[in-house]
């Protein structure tokens, strides 16, 4: 048998009595800053850095190179058709000044109209091609995103916050569909038929030519906008995610904010966040501003060029009138496809900024250890709008750690506190431990329960336990090997913590439970429900196939919680952690569950975190918390017969217990 280093009863340096402190006020166990929603903890999600960008895009082009290759083809051909027209309308005019008859006009006005057909058809076709390219690589975007988002660590989510995570998956992952769909196709088709104008106009004189790649000027103004546009739209995008992240938080913690007085703290904090995303959106504008008066007057100036270099050329006879009118009409031409590239510029740029958000999801973390990676610009501090080298992050190398040996749960000497705090404090205090020196040994196969009041630490336990989160000093390992250190599916394998917390997911009872176990069969899903008491399931007016959420049938908390009970049966885990997990239920109903739970799950270690103390009687073993601390150990008979904490609250709960 193993042994603790807490003997039965009450351990050394236990704290006063355990039933005098149950109804005093007690932080709860995830206590926090008040306003640490305030602005995003500094655990941000990485951006991925400009080389990793181009390389993610890359790969993006070569999962669907056929098609790629098509549009490259189909756009030259319709640029090359496109050509055909003002060439051939030169040649009208020189044909009409040399005294050329309608025969020989009506065939190049044929010809001029076989062009503009085929460039048509040709530029139909390509713009089908491109936008069903753009449509399945945006599906592969977000099919990536989805699995990377579901694969990072709770732990990770939790310190970069929802707000971050929603909107890369939404705005962001929009914006790039936006761009790969419709500006980037067009801005392509756009730059192709650019480069077949300028050719064609120095195909027909050099000296005009030079006269109208004066246009290339432009470049300089693009080149400035470009070298600022990144760095610009990143901080943009980081104060929309923070000023998300704040309302989030608010509208969810409303009864919180109001109950404490922090009406006024929320409401600057909400003017700071508006306040950056402001000064972001201004310089945004400002180098819209700039570049496009700029590039404007670098395409309507080369044709003038043209007009006047073209009329000196003609009057000395060095070139035919036909001539000017081609390049002159080439030119105007550029016009179209330049306003496309000016109009779309802008859109890629933010696109950009988009897709390394979404593609740094990639180089999130995925040890549940602190991270220490920031967001390019910071969103928890002011947004910086010069580039900095270290904020964007390339995905290391994952490091595979060794797979553990047995189940058996060892916390050894373990510290922690949680992070927190508001940056902007201008004397932060350094967070505090929530847990000083637990030691602790969870047998495979044991049914443990922890017991302790509001804020003695049973959840912070709970969630170490489960992986969610690393010990600042210290090892919590599962078969000699740190849990925090699992990837997220060895980990789920391994252990799975259930809090009261649950979620019923859009789709049938089937789907619910499926996702769980994949490959289960409605035999098994039933076994499951019933294994939770779920009997109503069968009463469903489509049974297994009833639709759950919007629209569909709607669950009470108990009967969701059942559902998610009864997946946590078909995940069948090595060990499982309850965390208030039957806390819906009436007391009679919750003790059957865990009974029936410990039946199905017999020879699998339970960890139950409860307030009720009959899970505590029912149990192989019961841990007592106390302010962070482990104070007691034993059995439900032993800590009972040493007469300490827990046997005072024994005798206090099932007093009333009795007298109900």
């Amino acid at each position: 048998m193993t042994t603790s280093s807490t003997p039965p009863g009450r351990a050394e340096g236990a704290l006063p009595d355990l039933a005098a402190r149950q109804d005093r006020a007690a932080p709860p166990d995830h206590a926090a800053p008040p306003d640490r929603a305030a602005l995003p903890d500094r655990a941000a999600l990485p951006v991925a850095d400009p080389a990793t960008t181009r390389r993610a895009a890359l790969r993006l082009i070569r999962r669907d190179g056929r098609a790629f290759a098509l549009l490259l083809a189909l756009n030259g051909l319709a640029a090359g058709a496109g050509l055909a027209g003002p060439w051939l309308l030169g040649r009208i005019v020189d044909a009409v000044r040399e005294g050329g008859g309608v025969r020989t006009v009506d065939r190049l006005a044929l010809v001029l109209l076989a062009g503009a057909m085929a460039q048509l058809l040709l530029a139909r076709y390509a713009r089908f091609v491109g936008y069903r390219f753009g449509e399945r690589t945006v599906a592969r975007v977000r099919e990536e995103y989805v699995d990377r988002a579901l694969a990072l660590p709770a732990a990770t989510v939790e310190r970069a916050g929802t707000g971050d995570l929603t909107t890369r998956g939404t705005s962001d992952v929009a914006a790039v569909a936006e761009a790969v769909r419709d500006a980037a196709p067009e801005v392509f088709i756009a730059t192709v038929q650019a480069l077949f104008l300028l050719g064609a106009v120095v195909a027909l004189d050099p000296l005009l030519g030079a006269c109208g790649l004066g246009v290339l000027c432009g470049l300089v103004a693009v080149r400035w906008y470009l070298r600022r546009a990144r760095t610009a739209y990143l901080a943009e995008g980081a104060a929309t995610s923070a000023l998300a992240e704040l309302l989030a938080a608010t509208a969810a913690g409303a009864r919180t904010v109001e109950a404490l007085g922090l009406e006024e703290r929320r409401t600057t904090a909400g003017e700071r966040a508006i306040e950056r995303c402001r000064r972001t959106r201004t310089r945004t504008l400002f180098l819209r501003s700039v570049l496009l008066p700029a590039v404007d007057a670098s395409y309507v100036l080369p044709v003038a060029g043209v007009l006047l270099a073209g009329g000196v050329q003609q009057g000395r006879g060095d070139i035919s009138l036909g001539v000017v009118v081609s390049a002159a009409l080439y030119l105007r031409q550029l016009s179209e496809p330049l306003e496309t590239i000016l109009f779309r510029v802008e859109q890629l740029q933010s696109s950009g900024a988009a897709f390394a958000r979404v593609e740094g999801l990639g180089g999130a973390s995925r040890s549940t250890a602190p991270a220490t990676a920031t967001l390019l610009p910071h969103p928890s501090g002011e947004p910086s709008l010069r580039p900095s080298p270290a904020a964007p992050v390339t995905p290391a190398a994952p490091v595979t750690p060794a797979a553990p040996v047995d189940d058996r749960i060892d916390v050894t000497a373990v510290h922690y506190a949680y992070p927190g705090g508001d940056d902007d404090a201008p004397h932060a205090a350094a967070p505090r431990d929530v847990l000083h020196g637990v030691d602790l040994t969870v047998r495979p196969g044991e049914r443990l329960a922890v017991v302790g009041p509001s804020g003695a630490g049973k959840s912070t336990l709970g969630r170490l336990l489960a992986g969610i989160d690393a010990p600042r000093s210290g090892s919590v390992t599962v078969g000699g090997v740190p849990i925090a250190a699992l990837e997220p599916e060895v980990l789920r394998r391994q252990v799975v913590l259930v809090t009261q917390e649950h979620h019923v997911f859009l789709g049938t009872v089937r789907d619910n439970l499926r996702i769980a176990a994949p490959g289960a069969d409605d035999t098994a899903l039933r076994a499951a429900l019933a294994a939770v008491g779920a009997d109503w399931a069968e009463e469903l007016p489509g049974g297994l196939d009833t639709g759950l959420g919007a629209g569909g049938h709607r669950l009470d908390g108990a009967r969701s919680q059942q559902l998610a009970l009864a997946r946590v049966v078909l995940a069948d885990p090595h060990t499982l952690v309850l965390d208030e997990a039957t806390a819906l239920l009436d007391p009679r109903t919750a003790r059957h569950t865990e009974r029936a739970l410990a039946a199905v799950l017999k020879g699998r270690t339970v960890i139950a975190i409860a307030h009720r103390l009959h899970t505590a009687h029912d149990a192989d073993r019961v841990a007592v918390m106390e302010a962070g601390r482990l104070t007691e150990l034993g059995t439900h008979d032993e800590l009972v017969a040493a007469n300490g904490a827990y046997a005072a609250l024994w005798h206090s709960w099932h007093g009333r217990d009795a007298s109900g």
